[in-house]
């Protein structure tokens, strides 16, 4: 099963023609868990043929504008619509203040279900997947946040054929799944003759924030990362401004993909200054790491 992800706004500060601000969405299962919420999100939803009534939870970065101001539109949409879920909110630790007055403004706690959370370090965990979160360097708190899929055992599919054919139960199946032996028969089934292991996925996003340890660390052994590139070092003081507003360049954010050993590296949150010149600034990243891509606005992948 393939994990996809959609870029639901590509930009910076200032959204261009192409590029709407930040947000990407990553769909698990029954879990779909969009990080940030920039402006007009709520459309970009539509534009994408995403019901937004499917969210589960909303991982917030930090509270610049560009990356929260799309909630208030969002939350409205979900409540007008009967949106019948309890919403999970996760922000940065000392930043639940602002969520609570953009929350009382603008939706009425009778018309939508939501908990918001302060969290660091590992904050969910379930029989599926993990996410973490770890500080940033920028302006006001920030986190990064990764999504670890656990390693699970799976049936081999001529295996499978053979058991359904025998109309073996399947809870008795789940037993294998769960590394069980089980009896059919009067004869045992061994486990690990009916399953193979599914080795772990990890996708971590890197949004604002200056080059720092935790980069590498939320990013270790990813089989996907996503990281801001608002500047373009080999750009007209590109570098002075990365370092001036917390933020990353294109040679940075390959220099952290390339450290933490992962296997993919797509580049977002692009300054408007470099509209056009995305080469470039692919360019930049690929001289360091070279299976990089940049995203763009409605972009699909999956992991």
């Amino acid at each position: 099963m393939k994990i996809p992800i959609t870029f639901l706004g590509t930009g910076q500060a200032i959204p261009t023609a192409k590029r709407n601000h930040t947000g990407i969405l990553l769909s698990y299962k029954s879990e779909n868990i969009l990080v940030d919420c920039g402006e007009g999100i709520q459309r970009q939803f539509r534009i994408a043929k995403i019901n937004p009534c499917s969210l589960t939870k909303i991982l917030i970065t930090h509270w610049h504008g560009d990356h929260v101001l799309g909630l208030p539109g969002l939350l409205q949409t979900l409540a007008l619509n009967g949106y019948n879920k309890k919403l999970e909110v996760y922000v940065p630790k000392g930043t639940r203040r602002f969520s609570d007055l953009m929350f009382k403004l603008f939706v009425f706690r009778r018309k939508i279900n939501y908990n918001i959370n302060e969290v660091e370090g590992k904050f969910f965990e379930n029989s599926d997947f993990i996410l973490e979160a770890e500080k940033m360097e920028h302006e006001t708190p920030c986190l990064a946040y990764s999504f670890t899929e656990k390693e699970k055992l799976r049936i081999n599919k001529e295996k499978l054929k053979k058991l359904e054919k025998m109309k073996i139960k399947g809870n008795l199946i789940g037993e294998l799944s769960r590394g069980k032996d089980i009896m059919l028969n009067g004869k045992k089934i061994k486990s690990e003759d009916a399953t193979y292991r599914q080795e772990s996925r990890k996708i971590a996003i890197i949004l604002d924030t200056g080059m720092n340890p935790n980069c590498e660390k939320i990013a270790k052994n990813s089989d996907l990362l996503i990281c801001e590139s608002t500047f373009m070092e080999n750009s007209e003081n590109g570098k002075k401004l990365a370092k001036e507003y917390h933020h990353l360049t294109a040679k940075q954010a390959g220099e952290i993909a390339k450290k933490s050993k992962v296997k993919r590296l797509i580049l977002t949150h692009l300054s408007q200054r470099y509209e056009g010149k995305e080469k470039k600034m692919l360019e930049e990243a690929r001289k360091v790491f070279k299976n990089t891509e940049i995203a763009y606005d409605l972009m699909e992948t999956e992991v």
